[in-house]
């Protein structure tokens, strides 16, 4: 997406949130992010954007979060742990539904208004959850075997993946 005001990529988006229900939306580069937010008597000495909206991200010194307990927890499939997620915004695998529901279904709830996916599942995906956590954990296993560059329990897993894919489908 290309900046409203010039010809470079669009690096931020911006929603201006004009009264209840309307806002309206903005795709800037650089520079013209920091016309936009900046107060028209700003220096040209200004910091780039990014810094701007790192400080707006991060909370001012002394409301530091305290880490959570469920910031420890970790996926016993994966190994992410849910601070991993809350950085990155990415889960590892299906089973951390489970492992972190406590967390997740509010978070779900308020974002996507539903916690039951209601959308398409791809002809390959396992029929129960059992054989879904079976296969991350085989490929997994799978990755660690290449990596130590045994190359016999490589093939082996290999197999029964193959097997438990074939089974499903």
């Amino acid at each position: 997406m290309k900046c409203q005001k010039c010809a470079k990529p669009a690096t931020f988006h911006i929603t201006d949130i004009i009264e209840k229900g309307k806002h309206h939306e903005y795709h800037f580069c650089d520079e013209h992010a920091r016309q936009h937010l900046a107060p028209p008597e700003e220096s040209l000495d200004a910091p780039p954007i990014s810094e701007l909206a790192k400080k707006l991200v991060v909370s001012p010194p002394g409301s530091m979060r305290e880490p959570s307990p469920a910031d420890k927890q970790v996926c016993p499939v994966c190994q992410i742990t849910f601070l991993e997620f809350r950085n990155s915004g990415r889960l590892g695998c299906p089973y951390d539904y489970e492992v972190f529901r406590d967390e997740l279904m509010p978070l779900l709830e308020s974002i996507h208004g539903e916690t039951r996916h209601s959308g398409k599942v791809p002809k390959r995906a396992p029929r129960n959850t059992q054989q879904q956590t079976t296969l991350i954990q085989l490929r997994n296993e799978l990755k660690r075997a290449v990596a130590a560059e045994d190359y016999e329990a490589a093939a082996k897993l290999r197999d029964k993946i193959k097997d438990i894919e074939q089974d499903q489908g």
